[in-house]
């Protein structure tokens, strides 16, 4: 027989062949499908399958999720319908960058993304009714801010004044975030259109504070008070109240270092109890989302450096929490990242009362 013909098969051995690719799929599959999440006493999971989510922003009721690796902003209805709003050109993922921040003012929706070899924040009209938003043209508010692998910062947040908060990460370049002249390291605020404010601490500057590694969340109090989470190094995660002109200490100190030259903060964790991201200030407490620490933390406004944990390794990863507008906890896992391990659902979004 000519050995070309050795490559052929007969009906009946495509027929066998078939059935064991079938049962070698469904062998695999069985073997590497995602474990069945497990109900969560006094979190209600009412938005599922989500890839890589990174923050939550509301547009009157409707919430607007932003997907860091895809790029997506997606629409959330109450009762958790999901549509896809818009991708948001331009974005280059990778690492721990893509499209990060979202915030919402006067009908327009912020960005804050990686693109290529900078972080950047952008606006855009929202356009439309709830169930079928879309999104205008873009125009820059800052650009420039630099990117890396990680440390990208990326909350964004308008605060009681109006005025727009941007954080960023030190983009590997540790020295940078004591360096005034640079953004990186740094928490900015500046007008919706992107200048920096007269009342900045520093003149023509957008910088609000210094001396940050990589700040991930921004919230305020009914007085006014800015507070902020920060990754540490390999010492300590951070909370702190963000002072205008403050200087935080990184790369010279990490954590509590009673040094008179910088900022402590209020409280520190080890980053394998922590990794905070984003955070929420309800009535009472700063409420905290933790990445490798797995565990929403609640730390009160009046003893600041107390505090207890919630849902401790029953969600994964935690990177977003907002207070909805009908003052439920939205909280977002952030277990299809690359770095978590995902159960079926995830990614999602949980619902739960405000203690």
């Amino acid at each position: 027989m000519p050995a070309h013909r050795s490559l052929r098969s007969t009906p009946a051995r495509r027929r066998a062949s078939i059935a064991l690719a079938t049962a070698s799929i469904a062998l695999l599959t069985a073997c590497t499908s995602p474990e069945p999440a497990t109900p969560v006493s006094g979190a209600e999971s009412f938005v599922e399958d989500l890839d890589a989510p990174w923050s939550i922003a509301f547009h009157g009721d409707v919430a607007l999720v932003s997907e860091r690796d895809s790029a997506r902003v997606l629409e959330v209805s109450e009762d958790g319908q999901v549509r896809e709003v818009a991708v948001i050109e331009g974005v280059s993922p990778g690492g721990e960058g893509g499209l990060l921040g979202l915030a919402v003012s006067d009908g327009e929706l912020f960005t804050y993304f990686t693109a290529q070899g900078e972080n950047r924040v952008e606006r855009r009209t929202i356009v439309g009714d709830a169930g079928g938003l879309s999104l205008g043209e873009p125009t820059v508010v800052i650009d420039g801010i630099p990117a890396a692998g990680n440390h990208n910062g990326g909350r964004i947040a308008f605060g009681p004044d109006g005025m727009l908060y941007v954080t960023t990460g030190d983009a590997g370049d540790r020295d940078s975030a004591q360096d005034l002249d640079a953004l990186s390291g740094k928490i900015l605020r500046l007008t919706p259109d992107g200048e920096a404010p007269a009342d900045n601490p520093f003149d023509d500057s957008p910088v609000y504070s210094y001396g940050h590694r990589n700040p991930q969340g921004i919230a305020w109090d009914a007085e006014g008070a800015l507070y902020a989470s920060e990754f540490g190094q390999d010492t300590w995660d951070e909370l702190n109240v963000i002072e205008p002109g403050g200087n935080y200490g990184w790369p010279e100190v990490e954590g509590i270092a009673d040094d008179s030259d910088y900022i402590d903060p209020v409280q520190q964790w080890r980053p394998d109890a922590a990794s905070p991201s984003g955070i929420a200030v309800t009535g009472s407490d700063v409420v905290i989302a933790n990445l490798r620490g797995e565990r929403l933390r609640t730390v009160p406004l009046e003893d600041l450096t107390s505090g207890t944990d919630r849902f401790t390794g029953d969600l994964g990863r935690l990177r977003d929490v907002v207070v909805a507008p009908d003052d439920k906890l939205w909280v977002l896992t952030n277990n299809t990242d690359g770095r978590g391990s995902p159960s079926q659902g995830d990614d999602r979004i949980l619902r739960l009362d405000v203690d």
